[in-house]
């Protein structure tokens, strides 16, 4: 019997070391050394002064009346002197977007707003803002103050925009001040979150929170990559999952709305859906689309 069990020992040891397994290795001796020099640090301060100067501040205000019917009532009697009962205020962030004074943000910052003041970064004045356009289904607004000297955004492409680039989140988190953060694009083309109608975010997780609404997300050089929009949380504050209008979707809104105050959209009268995966042993098709309604 020992005999017998010494003997199947070995020969599942010999099956064993018979098998093999191919791994990819790396190659050996890899250099460990600093990112810089001894006297140089590692800084993106040159990249981001640029685009710093291209965020504002947005500051709203909201007069809450005795309902609409009185709230018009007063608007259209008193004007700008209107007897109000309760004054609500909020921030928020832009970007401008001209030297002439246009100013990307996202349509929940501004909507409902009776009063919008925008200061922009070094300069003391307040400068009051009104508004050229809204779209809810984007969450994106355009507004315009008329102020010299701006310092416009430079915009990136889409296409450039890849899966693990360094990005900067720049506004006024919370109300303290223009903010710089760091982190990476995590994710593209998000949709289906339910945040917007119309939904193709590159998801980030750079440091988002309450009043970045509307600020930028810039890649390392910069450029503007979209508009910061919202965050998942269930505290309020960020997680690390932060969403923002793609810069592809920012400049064509923002153009429909400088031209014509809206977004019109074409409607094919149908629900369309991708093809997901309770979905693919019934769709074999290559092409079209799956009509949910």
């Amino acid at each position: 019997m020992l005999k017998k069990t010494i003997l199947i020992s070995a020969l599942l040891s010999s099956t064993l070391f018979a098998a093999s397994v191919t791994f990819e290795n790396a190659p050996k001796s890899p250099k460990h050394k600093l990112p810089n020099g001894q006297n140089e640090i590692l800084s993106f301060n040159s990249a981001l002064k640029d685009s710093m100067n291209a965020v504002v501040n947005i500051s709203t205000r909201t007069i809450n009346y005795q309902g609409d019917l009185n709230r018009q009532f007063f608007r259209e009697f008193f004007g700008n002197q209107m007897p109000a009962q309760k004054s609500e205020n909020s921030l928020g962030s832009g970007v401008i977007v001209s030297k002439d004074g246009y100013i990307v943000t996202n349509n929940h910052v501004v909507d409902g707003a009776d009063e919008i003041s925008v200061t922009v970064n070094g300069r003391d004045k307040e400068y009051m803002a009104k508004v050229i356009g809204r779209d809810k289904g984007s969450d994106l607004a355009v507004i315009k103050i008329e102020a010299e000297k701006l310092e416009p955004i430079t915009f990136s492409h889409i296409e450039d925009v890849k899966l693990g680039d360094v990005v900067f989140a720049i506004g006024n988190p919370f109300g303290v001040g223009q903010t710089v953060t760091q982190g990476i694009v995590s994710a593209l083309n998000k949709h289906g979150v339910g945040i917007n109608q119309y939904e193709n975010f590159i998801q980030t997780d750079a440091s988002i929170n309450p009043g970045n609404s509307g600020g930028a997300l810039i890649d390392s050089r910069g450029a503007l990559i979209g508009i910061n929009s919202a965050i998942l949380s269930r505290s309020g504050g960020n997680h690390g999952i932060g969403f923002t209008i793609p810069v592809d979707m920012v400049k064509n809104v923002v153009s429909k709305l400088v031209l014509d105050g809206k977004v019109q959209r074409g409607f094919m009268g149908v629900n369309i859906s991708k093809v997901t995966k309770d979905l693919k042993d019934l769709y074999t098709h290559k092409d079209g689309a799956i009509i949910t309604q």
